[in-house]
């Protein structure tokens, strides 16, 4: 049964109450009722208003849905939850003849730049190689909110990327990879930046000339990259730096290894300063004190009397000395050999020089896009060297000094200032880098260097310079246990001290020869880095233990 509807005298009655009576039954006044129609329309504008505002969200939602979530945002810390056997592209093997072709790399972003709200560009870094990437708003895959998600992602970010490669309109001038570039689809952080940089890698990687044309750009003092070293690393240049000294490494061994030579381990920790220098680090080895060896000199040594016959190493180096210069360390990593001869100390002198000329024309030939890019940035000569190593005595290298106005005795040991200056007048005179000296005078060699019987006061005894810098020592070692014990008073070396290595001799020993390059120095020289620090991983120097 339906509800009775009301009275309609009664309905008039109270809407006449509502308009001119209030709560308490007393009159309205005119000038109250006006003001309650003015707020009566003013909550109705601002009803309508938010009412408009909701439709026009709705149907802004409704037309903006993000169709894109699941092509972007940050991947869940990587616990090797799953394992899905993706292919992942070295962006290195990415050129125009693979357009078309979608494929997934994992790169860094080194920079990003949007353009309007539909655009974002990004350079990706992966080691020495850098390529273009371009992700553009679409009606069906791409959304507004997955590109500004994009143009939010943090430089130096690790990214994982899938994308279609394409040829680009123009070159990528910008990035190592010039005819390819990816359209990005899918795109996940991997792991992101949560500190402020210290620098951006574009300013720690200017060549000097840039400063040149515009004084007002931020420089990259070496401090500020050492003390930041894993971003500074990070640099193309640093890669290629860094490749370049592991190419080191590996000619030293292969050019070695092929000729009969054997790797060896020699001790770090040992009981004495064996070689009678003051410039060793002292450590404490549980009740007693040690010492981090200078070299490998004499473990090497012992074991060509061990008929070991040649053998090389490749270690670490300590020296306590306080040398603050661009081309001093307190550990540096040494490429040792050492080899029993026939007659001659020469037949060592010539491997050595043949493993030099071995190393800068493989350097040269099989790392040329390495030193491409540290010379963008470095800018230094192509190095030059000849096919047969120019030796000279040492005698002729103090006389053209003295020819070139250089005061400097017979016997003197050359300053940093004269080697340099003899290696330009070398390269002036022969066109080579690199030149060996030879026969250096005795007082200025370790104790156990062997005299020259024909020319007395000098030794058989050699370095070898790259760009005016020594970068090897070496000569024919004292094989005999009575003359080598006399020699070492003569320096004042404690006997007691090495009378193990003496005693090696005792039982019997071939003649050797031998020497130790510094690695740093070689890429330091040969790629005109100008400071042994930036040839040094993590450097160590008197001032410098961290990081």
């Amino acid at each position: 049964m339906s509800a009775p509807t009301q009275d309609p005298v009664e309905e008039v009655t109270q809407k006449i109450e509502e308009l001119f009576f209030d709560d308490e039954g007393k009159p309205i006044t005119k000038k109250a009722f006006k003001k309650l129609q003015k707020d009566k329309e003013k909550a109705d504008r601002k009803a309508a208003t938010a009412a408009k505002i909701a439709a026009e969200k709705a149907e802004r939602d409704a037309t903006n849905v993000d169709y894109s979530v699941d092509r972007y945002g940050k991947l869940p810390m990587n616990q090797s939850q799953t394992r899905t056997d993706t292919k992942y592209e070295d962006i290195n093997t990415i050129d125009a003849s693979r357009a078309g072709e979608t494929v997934t790399v994992r790169v860094r972003v080194q920079t990003s730049r949007a353009t309007g709200g539909k655009m974002c560009f990004f350079v990706f870094r992966q080691n020495v190689s850098t390529i273009q990437g371009i992700i553009t708003v679409d009606e069906s895959t791409i959304s507004k909110q997955m590109v500004k998600y994009c143009v939010g992602i943090s430089p130096e970010s690790i990214v994982l990327v899938q994308g279609k490669i394409v040829k680009p309109v123009e070159e990528v001038k910008s990035c190592t990879v010039t005819c390819a570039e990816l359209a990005i689809e899918k795109i996940h952080v991997v792991s992101e930046v949560n500190a402020r940089l210290a620098f951006s890698l574009d300013d720690a990687s200017r060549p000097e000339s840039a400063y040149e044309e515009d004084p007002q750009l931020v420089r990259v003092n070496l401090d500020t990259r050492l003390n930041n070293r894993v971003l500074d690393l990070r640099t193309t240049t640093n890669h290629a730096i860094f490749r370049m000294q592991s190419a080191v490494c590996l000619l030293f061994r292969e050019f070695l290894t092929e000729r009969g030579f054997m790797e060896i381990h020699t001790p770090k920790l040992i009981s004495a300063a064996s070689e009678g220098g003051s410039n060793v680090f002292k450590v404490n080895y549980f009740k007693t004190n040690a010492f981090l060896a200078q070299s490998p000199q004499l473990y090497k040594q012992m074991c060509i009397a061990a008929d070991f016959g040649k053998v090389f190493e490749i270690a670490p180096v300590f020296r306590a000395e306080d040398s603050n210069t661009h081309r001093h360390m307190t550990e540096f990593m040494g490429l040792d050999m050492e080899m029993a001869f026939n007659e001659h100390y020469h037949e060592v002198l010539e491997v050595l020089e043949d493993l030099i000329v071995f190393l800068l024309t493989n350097l040269k030939s099989r790392f040329s896009n390495e030193i491409e890019i540290i010379k963008k940035q470095y800018e230094f000569e192509d190095f030059e060297f000849l096919p047969k190593t120019l030796r000279l005595h040492f005698s002729e290298g103090v006389k053209m000094l003295r020819e070139a106005g250089v005061e400097v005795g017979d016997f003197d040991d050359l300053s940093t200032a004269n080697e340099k200056f003899l290696g330009k007048l070398v390269k002036e005179k022969y066109h080579t880098d690199f030149y060996v000296l030879d026969k250096f005078p005795l007082a200025i060699r370790p104790f156990y260097t062997m005299p020259d019987p024909a020319n007395p006061g000098y030794s058989n005894s050699y370095d070898f310079f790259l760009r005016g810098e020594e970068i090897l020592s070496g000569a024919q070692r004292i094989h005999d246990a009575d003359f080598l014990t006399e020699r070492a008073k003569v320096h004042e070396v404690d006997i007691s001290t090495i009378q193990p290595y003496i005693d090696a001799f005792k039982i019997g020993a071939p003649p050797h020869a031998g020497g130790g390059f510094g690695l740093e120095r070689i890429v330091m020289l040969f790629l005109g880095l100008g400071n042994i620090r930036r040839s040094s991983l993590f450097p160590r120097d008197p001032k410098r233990l961290e990081p």
